[in-house]
């Protein structure tokens, strides 16, 4: 399909998000499987449809938006997490952390992130900042309803205590979600919010362009305060991490210097 150019156009006047962000090759290829998904044979045909059918338009920024989640993935970093990193910013900040979960898809990272330092914290103390661009993932976050899948690496006492059989799915305590605000927001147009002693980012800007990338985890800096920690996916890395005022503790662990 030709006109690339203008569909991105398009798609950022009608969704404020900008594909030049992501990797063209991977992001063409999923958005063309749409494309014809919906028997449409033009980008300007397909552009038509997502302005006049609202859930042609939902499936699309759903697509779009690269939701795979799961809680704790990665259990080792959790481990490492909730023994070394949370008792070191409690000991600083004391019991009322600032967190942010960027790019929280459905859910599973803040409540994870909640789970972890139930063990360390009251509830009550706990409360957790979570975005994401997607309105329809933030509605499934606030639901909280779960597969057996998605919860497999819950600690078995975390999950006994957190979650109630429904069905074949699990539910999430509302003590726990009464700890998450959720709030739309996107990593590439909006303002970020500042002094968090951590950032959870997992497992998204894999999809971004370097430029993207570095633009992401700068503003990040700054959003944190000094000695806060960024935590990102097994798989990623902050390449200029000394340039951007980073420390790097573990190879997805960053604590600003």
């Amino acid at each position: 399909m030709e006109n690339y150019e203008g569909f991105k156009k398009d798609v950022y006047s009608l969704t404020k998000i900008d594909l030049d962000a992501y990797k063209e090759k991977q992001m063409r290829r999923r958005i063309d499987s749409l494309v014809n998904k919906n028997k449409c044979k033009t980008y300007a045909e397909y552009v038509a449809l997502l302005k006049t059918n609202k859930e042609v338009f939902d499936e699309f920024v759903n697509f779009l938006t690269i939701n795979v989640s799961e809680f704790y993935r990665n259990p080792e970093q959790w481990e490492l997490l909730t023994k070394e990193f949370l008792p070191e910013l409690i000991a600083h900040s004391g019991q009322s952390l600032k967190i942010w979960s960027a790019a929280c898809s459905t859910g599973d990272e803040p409540y994870s992130l909640v789970m972890a330092l139930s063990t360390l914290v009251p509830l009550n103390k706990i409360k957790i900042f979570a975005t994401d661009l997607d309105k329809q993932v933030i509605a499934t976050a606030k639901v909280g309803l779960y597969s057996a899948k998605s919860i497999a690496n819950v600690p078995a006492d975390l999950k006994k205590k957190f979650f109630t059989p429904v069905g074949n799915s699990f539910q999430i305590s509302e003590d726990v979600k009464k700890c998450v605000e959720f709030k739309e927001h996107n990593l590439l147009r909006d303002s970020y919010p500042s002094n968090f002693d951590m950032i959870v980012c997992r497992n998204v800007l894999i999809y971004f362009t370097d430029e993207a990338k570095t633009e992401v985890y700068d503003k990040f800096c700054k959003s944190l305060r000094q000695g806060g920690i960024l935590f990102i996916g097994s798989t990623e890395q902050v390449i200029d991490y000394k340039e951007l005022g980073y420390k790097r503790r573990y190879s997805f662990y960053y604590e600003k210097v």
